[in-house]
């Protein structure tokens, strides 16, 4: 027999910290389901923020990767991984061949752009349940978390790895 789930009101008074771990993977599981319609389910789960910034910003790996304050050893493997899954594309670059430039492929497109629309139909159900001042205030207050923690000495990004 399964145990009934919990409702909204038995988190009412559950810690911040705790909410945050519980729906941390929100958003992860809806990328995942949506890259794999358009046959990119091997995305390595640590990969699909790099794909979803590089494909909404255009910006290249390196920005993406100081942005979200992830190591170029913890993101090396990651990287690896994604050209030989065909998601980036590497080459030398042409005003500085000692550089390598990583691009993202028609695949790494379509996988970014099926993850920017499931985290946008994730956001507009929250949206839809609880308006757009509440996400706007929820926003302020995960960038003052953002903010202790980077004040505290911890890097931006929760983990050394990607």
């Amino acid at each position: 027999m399964t145990p009934p789930s919990p409702t909204r009101a038995s988190y009412a008074n559950a810690p911040l910290s705790a909410l945050l771990y519980l729906t941390r993977g929100t958003y992860t599981a809806a990328v995942q389901r949506a890259q794999a319609t358009v046959g990119c389910e091997d995305v390595p789960g640590s990969a699909e923020v790099i794909l979803n910034a590089m494909e909404w910003s255009g910006a290249p790996l390196e920005a993406v990767v100081r942005f979200l304050g992830i190591t170029k050893q913890a993101v090396s493997q990651t990287v690896e991984t994604l050209v030989a899954r065909g998601y980036l594309d590497r080459s030398r670059d042409p005003s500085d061949r000692r550089r390598v430039k990583l691009t993202l492929t028609p695949r790494g497109h379509a996988a970014g752009k099926a993850g920017r629309a499931a985290i946008e139909e994730v956001d507009r159900a929250l949206r839809s349940r609880v308006g757009a001042q509440r996400i706007a205030h929820t926003r302020e207050t995960l960038l003052a978390l953002l903010e202790i923690k980077q004040r505290a000495g911890g890097p931006a990004h929760s983990s050394e790895s990607a």
